[in-house]
């Protein structure tokens, strides 16, 4: 950026915490030790913690000082080829999503007009053979001059190198509007009419000049860095600032060291047996209340014609559909074409007939696929309700540990936290497990599926009665064979379940009622 006062072309900046932008939802087990903010590569190990077999996949838990470092990197590498300044660099590399082979490539195969111009930035090498008459903000005269947007006569103006300059304070409101109103960065223009020059990283710095917005600027930047790389995703339990970095995107279970574990495929709470595409069609399908769609079933019908849903509101039998492409007219009662009923108004006499019989038979279907819906979503939320509430179990297990250290060793009680992260880890099987069952043709695996999810169902429910009520600091001695065994079988019949399945998945045993369930498999 040109200007009287020199603006820097160190486009470093310095390191922040940025406050990413993701769902606040969390189900996972609470975090019991705390590390310090370090990067962590994790390469998943066997065991109970990770509901995925080792393998190449390998992840990295990233602070927010080293994703900037991450995009510090990133600009010195290209500039290494491109030789260009740092400002320039990031506002290119923002244009590609943060892809360095798709910069290059368009670099060398564009003449360099044509390249700076569709990332809307001015051409450097023509910038540094400009006349320091032509620089925008150097005062051409001592007259004063008058802003673009306010009009107001000032000494001294400030602008990109587009030609248009602006006053300090109005360079300030737009900037500030841009980020904390608009939530842009990256794209934020000149404010000049038709000008499409990007406003560049140091050049923001420098005309904000106000803490908090420039603090929002950089979250953005962080923000927008993170969700431009496809092997990167925020952790989304709340108020975590550490996002993951693996070397390829697959559904894959990962860990943060705030304790939260996610899919790295599609950013939801970790959901094995479901796949991503199930999980997502079922959390479309949920976002109507369970029970406004038990009402719907109880209180209305389907237009026979175009399957719009009704309500009766009137004593008449005679009802009008109401959807303006159907206006299809016909009998509450038996569901039929009104035209044939005649004088028959209140006394309908056409249950035989044929159209009578499919339209009944359409609203049965409608009524079953309502039931078979409800049937898995009430045991989908009822899991995900004892498991919000079971979580109060880890603060309840570590005061009854705390109680026990007056008799007994912290390492004889490890059982405990143990038995309360396995009844964890059941819950959220037992929960996505419905998910993926709604998806379920009916055939001989899926009996075996069920009698798995039933057995781990009656083992969870043992260890949580048992945790719940039970155990007190005097007969922990006594307890403590009967919760390492509850423990044991729920981890078992877990691996057990979700081994069927996936070995389901690779031998193709699994038949889905609807295509997008096959999705992330």
């Amino acid at each position: 950026m040109n200007s009287e006062d020199g603006f820097s072309d160190e486009d470093h900046g310095d390191s922040h915490r940025s406050v990413p932008s993701h769902s606040p939802s969390c189900l996972s087990c609470s975090n019991w030790d705390s590390d310090e903010d370090t990067c962590t590569e994790i390469a998943l190990p066997e065991g109970p913690n990770h509901n995925v077999a080792p393998d190449d996949f390998v992840y990295k838990v990233l602070s927010v000082d080293q994703i900037v470092q991450h995009q510090r990197n990133i600009i010195d590498e290209v500039n290494n080829v491109l030789n260009l300044s740092p400002q320039v660099t990031r506002t290119i590399l923002n244009h590609f999503k943060w892809d360095k082979e798709r910069l290059f490539e368009n670099y060398f195969e564009s003449s360099p007009q044509e390249f700076f111009q569709r990332a809307h930035v001015l051409n450097p090498f023509e910038q540094e053979n400009a006349s320091p008459a032509e620089a925008v903000g150097s005062p051409a005269s001592t007259k004063k001059k008058h802003c673009g947007i306010c009009f107001c006569a000032c000494d001294e103006l400030k602008g990109l190198g587009c030609g248009h300059s602006y006053c300090v304070a109005c360079w300030k409101q737009y900037l500030a509007n841009k980020t904390c109103s608009e939530g842009l960065t990256h794209t934020i223009t000149c404010p000049a009419a038709n000008c499409d020059i990007l406003v560049d990283y140091a050049s923001f710095l420098a005309l904000a000049d106000d803490p908090d917005v420039v603090e929002r600027y950089k979250q953005l930047i962080t923000n927008t860095f993170v969700e431009c790389n496809t092997l990167m995703r925020w952790c989304p339990a709340p108020n975590c600032t550490h996002a993951i970095e693996a070397n390829y995107l697959e559904p894959k279970a990962v860990q943060c060291k705030c304790g939260h574990q996610f899919c790295f495929g599609c950013g939801e709470n970790w959901h094995e047996p479901a796949s991503c595409g199930c999980l997502k069609e079922w959390l479309k399908k949920c976002l109507e209340d369970s029970e406004t769609s038990n009402w719907i079933a109880q209180n209305t019908k389907e237009c026979p014609k175009c399957q719009v849903t009704i309500e009766k509101d009137g004593g008449c039998n005679h009802m009008v559909c109401k959807n303006p492409s159907c206006r299809y007219d016909f009998c509450w009662v038996c569901l039929g074409s009104w035209e044939p009923h005649g004088s028959s108004w209140y006394s309908c006499n056409r249950y035989d007939e044929e159209e009578s019989k499919q339209a009944r038979l359409a609203q049965q279907r409608y009524r079953s696929t309502m039931a078979r819906y409800l049937h898995y979503y009430n045991r989908y939320a009822n899991h995900m309700q004892s498991m919000r509430m079971e979580h109060k179990l880890y603060a309840n297990v570590q005061a009854k540990m705390d109680d026990m250290q007056a008799e007994i060793s912290w390492i004889e009680v490890q059982f405990l936290r143990d038995a309360v992260d396995a009844l964890c880890q059941c819950r959220s099987t037992l929960m996505y497990s419905y998910v993926f069952a709604f998806y379920l043709k009916n055939n001989n695996q899926k009996l075996i599926f069920e009698y798995n999810q039933r057995d781990l169902e009656m083992a969870t429910e043992k260890i949580s009665e048992c945790l719940e009520r039970e155990i007190t600091a005097k007969n922990v001695y006594d307890i403590k064979q009967k919760v390492l065994d509850l423990s044991h079988y729920c981890q078992k019949r877990r691996h057990v379940l979700l081994s069927h399945v996936r070995e389901g998945n690779e031998k193709d045993w699994w038949e889905y009622i609807e295509d997008a369930a096959t999705q992330g498999h």
